[in-house]
């Protein structure tokens, strides 16, 4: 699986934009999304910007990243029960696609 990283673009160049988020920055590859403006957000794979989303699905992003990164360094079952959305998180049983 893929997970890619929602960056915030803090600077630009020909080709690339220098981007920052989720605790750091780096310089990444533009050339699948064209060039964006300044504070824009990027969906990041590897060095390469891959998508130009909007802030909220950033943030839905960054939330559900945090969420298995804390399932990853074992916090409790509590965790998740507020996605940050104004919305419940959804359970495989509240989903009628569920089998």
């Amino acid at each position: 699986m893929c997970i890619g990283l929602p960056l915030q673009v803090i600077a630009t160049r020909a080709g690339f934009a220098t981007v920052a988020g989720r605790g750091g920055q780096r310089e990444v590859s533009t050339a699948l999304v064209g060039e964006p403006a300044l504070g824009q957000w990027l969906l990041v794979f590897i060095d390469g910007a891959r998508e130009l989303i909007d802030p909220q699905r950033a943030a839905e992003v960054n939330a559900t990243l945090d969420l298995v990164e804390a399932a990853m360094n074992g916090l409790g079952s509590d965790i998740g029960s507020d996605t940050g959305s104004g919305r419940s998180p959804v359970q495989p049983h509240d989903d009628p696609g569920f089998a």
